[in-house]
């Protein structure tokens, strides 16, 4: 993919043209011969058994065990599978794709967060392929962003989906974490689950939840686990005090504290450096 926009002098997937993608098919498939010895299948029926299959055995992959250590998670529950039709966010300027909180997962205002990309499928934004656009004008204001927000591209949609968001949360009684996908001016709703949240945020949230009657109070207190108090006690920046340091980038936030180190681009760099006693930022 990357050598294909490099050859037609584009920076994202969806400005190759047909022609690049023919060719990018073509490349793929002998990729998938040359791995597998085998070529790629072009029955429907078993692409979908191959697809399923690699999402079983992903529940074995390095990273999948990290997760279920760090979370407690036995290895014997297995993962599951859902098939559903496919919506495409990449046929045109009235398409996108998105994930969206409703409410904020740093801060825990009561305000539908997230991120968007037009023209675009899920996996640009998780992948960052691209840098995502904000939900909100509230949102690109505070961070200076220059693309519209989904809330200017595409007011009627933002307002529809924002509503789903209400209905949701209200259902779920928590705030959720919901992946969308807009086909030519529709919304679709892919998936919806409890959103994760800085330790700030979580006491906003249920002490808020709390108030607005859609919990208890002592299922309020049930929801601040004991490990929120780790990421309390994590280091941050005093950003009032810029004389004492010098801004050199703006990034998206993925702590919720401060860290100093080297800088590495891997998973495994990091733990190895780690392991080494190094101090690291990956």
């Amino acid at each position: 993919m990357e050598r294909a926009k490099q050859r037609r002098e584009v920076t994202d997937d969806h400005e190759l043209l047909p022609e690049d993608l023919e060719q990018l098919v073509s490349d793929y498939k002998t990729a998938v011969h040359l791995e597998l010895g085998v070529p790629f299948p072009e029955d429907p029926e078993e692409q979908l058994w191959g697809a399923i299959g690699a999402v079983f055995n992903s529940w074995m992959n390095p990273r999948a065990k990290t997760y279920r250590q760090l979370h407690g998670m036995p290895e014997s529950w297995g993962t599951a599978v859902n098939v559903q039709a496919m919506v495409f966010g990449n046929l045109g300027k009235d398409c996108a794709t998105g994930v969206a909180f409703t409410r904020n997962p740093s801060s825990g205002l009561n305000d539908v967060y997230g991120e968007w990309l037009a023209n675009a499928q899920g996996e640009d934004v998780l992948l960052g392929r691209r840098r995502p656009q904000e939900m909100t004008i509230k949102a690109r204001l505070a961070q200076r962003g220059e693309m519209p927000s989904l809330e200017e591209a595409m007011p009627n949609l933002f307002r529809e989906l924002s509503a789903v968001c209400r209905q949701l949360e209200d259902h779920y009684k928590d705030m959720q974490d919901i992946e969308f996908t807009i086909q030519q001016g529709k919304l679709y709703m892919l998936q919806t689950r409890t959103g994760k949240r800085t330790a700030h945020a979580a006491v906003q949230i249920a002490v808020d939840l709390a108030q607005e009657g859609l919990i208890s109070k002592g299922s309020a207190l049930l929801r601040l686990k004991p490990e929120l108090i780790t990421q309390l006690l994590h280091p941050t920046l005093d950003v009032s005090s810029t004389d004492r340091w010098q801004r050199l980038t703006r990034g998206l936030p993925a702590s919720p504290g401060a860290a100093t180190g080297k800088v590495v681009f891997t998973a495994d760099e990091a733990e190895k450096r780690s392991r080494n006693g190094e101090k690291v930022v990956g």
